[in-house]
């Protein structure tokens, strides 16, 4: 077994170590205090192709893999949370679209996502009445022509104010049984009827936005369709499964950050004239919880190498999410 990274996965997380240092870490607290979305960040990681790793060069992607896109979002999220969140959810609206769209709406809305002419995407399938019920949604889509006319409210969605493109959960089959007669669609935004609601106001990570996002007759053209029809929710369920290794991933670097400053700030305080850090019952905190978190970074990677793989990998992400997210 070998857990030594590729030299280009090495590169790539030093890169964006070295980015996240200098761009990101000086900046976050302004962005969270403010809860500004940082358009200006984003747009030098699309430029670095972080906004599109898994998805080919033909469709302006660098197409490195979960593995070196798990490291840049833990990378990321080391120097600000809000930027690796919105970064994430990006790369997974990217991947749904390759995945499952047509080649017209891959070649549309691909080189916009990957090149940061969309800030954002966003992932929209939550609504008020089914959260982890995602099978009880109860938005519509009616097919009218040559346009799907989608009606409901989605709630929590990252990235809804500031996302140039949504993918869109919808019941297009009301007799079919639970789950069935779901199906995806691309909206994007400036579309009549898409609608966004208010920001809410968040305990950490104000600058990623969280909104409502509301669809009133929202006429959408049929080309939009991802997959077939009632192939929604089996989709949103392929691709929650990636989600959680980048949510895993953002964890880490949330964790790692965190210890990170708690070991400076045991060097620099003092008491019974000595630094806190001298005492072995803060080195035993330390030492726990760095250990904690590699091996939460073991579980995330090894999730990341099995969908490399085209291996199943679903426990193993639910695993590191679950986790990564309780060790940070």
């Amino acid at each position: 077994m070998d857990f030594r990274l590729t030299e280009e996965q090495e590169m790539i997380r030093e890169m964006v170590r070295e980015f996240s240092e200098k761009e990101l870490k000086p900046k976050a607290a302004y962005y969270d205090e403010t809860g500004e979305f940082p358009f200006e960040p984003l747009r030098k990681l699309a430029e670095l192709g972080l906004m599109g790793m898994n998805i080919p060069p033909e469709y302006g992607g660098s197409n490195v893999g979960t593995v070196a896109y798990s490291l840049a979002i833990t990378e990321i999220a080391k120097g600000c949370a809000s930027t690796a969140v919105t970064t994430s959810v990006t790369n997974m609206v990217a991947e749904v679209i390759y995945e499952f769209g047509t080649e017209e709406a891959k070649s549309k809305y691909l080189p916009k996502i990957c090149s940061g002419e969309y800030p954002a995407g966003a992932f929209a399938l939550t609504e008020p009445h089914a959260g982890s019920d995602a099978a009880s949604i109860r938005t519509t889509a009616v097919r009218d022509g040559d346009y799907y006319v989608i009606n409901g409210q989605k709630t929590l969605i990252t990235s809804g104010e500031h996302a140039g493109v949504a993918v869109v959960w919808a019941v297009t089959d009301k007799e079919a049984p639970k789950g069935k007669g779901i199906s995806a669609f691309i909206v994007e935004k400036g579309t009549p009827g898409f609608i966004v609601g208010k920001n809410e106001k968040k305990m950490g990570q104000r600058a990623s936005s969280t909104n409502d996002l509301f669809f009133e007759d929202c006429r959408v053209p049929k080309e939009n369709l991802l997959g077939k029809e009632g192939d929604g929710f089996k989709i949103s369920m392929v691709e929650l499964n990636g989600g959680r290794i980048g949510i895993a991933s953002l964890a880490l670097g949330i964790g790692y950050a965190a210890i990170d400053y708690a070991t400076e700030y045991a060097k620099t305080r003092e008491q019974f004239g000595q630094p806190i850090a001298n005492f072995q019952a803060i080195q035993w905190m330390i030492a726990d919880s760095y250990t904690e978190l590699d091996a939460a970074q073991l579980l995330v990677l090894r999730a990341a190498f099995l969908k490399d793989q085209k291996v199943p990998f679903a426990k193993e992400a639910s695993m590191a999410k679950l986790f990564a997210s309780e060790t940070a």
